[in-house]
């Protein structure tokens, strides 16, 4: 069983507290990954070279002791990675970080696109995030943002919101759609979160995420601009979602 302690900086210096947060469980891991792939949760491999690539679960296969991870063709930072003997993965999860190791990455090449391969962990550990919360929208509402293209004018868009923090939104972008570079400013963007929650902003994409491998739609993650800090509308969502998420699950416990 590997055991070994995650190799990031934020993890160094507290090897003695670490039994506090791993998780051995086969069944407990499945469900985290699960999670995950549920919540096209975004997963950063990274090496301690620097190389880094973010990318999204595909697929958890228990009896192979395998997942799949969506993979761009030809990007050279995955290459970087493979070149590496020690990568790692991080994803968040509400208020929760998830860290595990990649053993056997490989990249494998197939008829609808490329993706990354790696062993099913044997060890994971999972950590509270003490910074801003990211949230689900809940399932009574449909948060939406419009926009127009930022390359395309004439493309007026309308996507649904998939998260939501303090700081940033993750948009879903139909396979039908223009793609919108990483980069990109996308100006005067109407956030409608729910029916007391509407705001105006801009958002520069950070990641854009593929969702599959044939006719992909893409996760864009994008960082709010725009928005006056004294305005406390947004954290006021983001508080109100969260506590209300955790009352429902608190009542199926119950």
């Amino acid at each position: 069983m590997d055991t070994r302690t995650p190799s990031t900086p934020a993890s160094r210096g507290r090897v003695a507290d670490l039994d506090d947060f791993r998780i051995t469980s086969a069944v407990e891991i499945a469900a985290l990954l699960r999670q995950m792939h549920d919540e096209h949760a975004l997963v950063t491999l990274s090496a301690p070279g620097g190389a880094s690539y973010t990318t999204v679960l595909l697929t958890i296969d228990p009896q192979r002791h395998t997942v799949t991870l969506s993979a761009e063709e030809g990007d050279a930072r995955i290459q970087a990675l493979l070149d590496s003997n020690e990568v790692s993965a991080v994803a968040y999860l509400d208020s929760i970080k998830v860290e595990f190791d990649m053993d056997g990455l490989v990249l494998v090449h197939g008829t609808q696109g490329s993706t990354l391969h790696a062993s099913l962990p044997t060890v994971a550990y999972r950590f509270q995030r003490r910074a801003a919360f990211r949230v689900q929208p809940l399932a009574s509402s449909t948060p939406l943002a419009r926009l127009v293209h930022p390359a395309r004018p004439d493309a007026p868009l309308v996507l649904r919101v998939l998260d939501v923090s303090l700081h940033g939104v993750a948009l879903l972008l139909p396979a039908d759609a223009p793609l919108v570079a990483a980069g990109s400013r996308i100006q005067a963007v109407d956030l409608e979160l729910d029916e007391e929650t509407q705001l105006s902003c801009d958002l520069i994409v950070h990641h854009v995420t593929a969702l599959g491998t044939q006719g992909p739609a893409h996760r864009l993650g994008c960082e709010l601009a725009g928005i006056d800090p004294r305005d406390r509308t947004l954290a006021l969502y983001v508080n109100q979602t969260q506590k209300r998420r955790l009352a429902t699950l608190g009542s199926i416990k119950g």
